[in-house]
């Protein structure tokens, strides 16, 4: 009897890092699902650090840094208390991501025609692929794409609302005032870009581009 007492001691020591290990792979999947939502529906995470390296608490809190991708291999930070453990995951994501409905030739305005959505792994897409279908509106392409391939930021940019040379309202707000005044379009600048503007003085001015194609300068 002392021997089988001993030998099911033993098991269960064993089987407590297999059930930790267990336990951290379900709230890693959980982790990162409620930060993909809206992105993919379908979320793989594998564990890859080795036992002896897993935090020994219950519930670690976990983190990555605020500007790391959410897919592929990554590192996740598992706080137990005053402890670190750097964990090294991969993560598969299937997801939406935009493509090119047909052939897009360099220097064209895209619209809801050009592009369409494809179903497929997030994780094994290129760097920067378009996953939001309403960022090729108005985009105009920077390179020749072929039907079918992604569709990355770095192949687009967005449409100029305002053109060097332009004549352009400058609107000026500050505490309970407003000023409007005119002036000439240094630069080429989008919506939410900045744009260089030469006023009837000669001063150059530097202001926000809105949706109207005015200048907006918080003072």
């Amino acid at each position: 009897m002392p021997k089988l007492t001993t030998s099911l001691a033993a098991c269960l020591l064993l089987a407590s890092p297999f059930t930790l290990a267990q336990d951290l792979q379900s709230q890693l999947s959980t982790f990162f699902s409620q930060r993909l939502e809206g992105l993919s529906d379908e979320v793989v995470v594998q564990l890859r650090s080795p036992l002896a390296m897993l935090p020994t608490c219950e519930q670690p809190v976990l983190s990555t840094p605020g500007n790391a991708r959410l897919w592929g291999n990554l590192n996740v930070v598992a706080r137990c208390g005053n402890e670190k453990h750097y964990l090294q995951v991969t993560v598969q994501a299937t997801g939406n991501y935009v493509v090119a409905a047909g052939p897009i030739v360099r220097g064209s305005v895209l619209n809801a025609q050009s592009v369409a959505l494809k179903r497929g792994r997030l994780d094994q897409l290129p760097p920067r692929t378009m996953l939001d279908i309403n960022q090729a509106q108005d985009a105009v392409s920077l390179r020749d794409v072929a039907a079918g391939q992604a569709l990355q930021l770095t192949m687009i940019r967005a449409a100029w609302r305002v053109k060097a040379g332009q004549r352009v309202q400058v609107i000026a707000k500050g505490d309970g005032f407003s000023v409007n005044s005119e002036g000439q379009a240094l630069n080429n600048a989008a919506v939410a870009q900045n744009a260089r503007v030469r006023m009837s003085s000669g001063q150059v001015v530097s202001g926000e581009v809105n949706t109207d194609g005015n200048v907006l300068i918080n003072l």
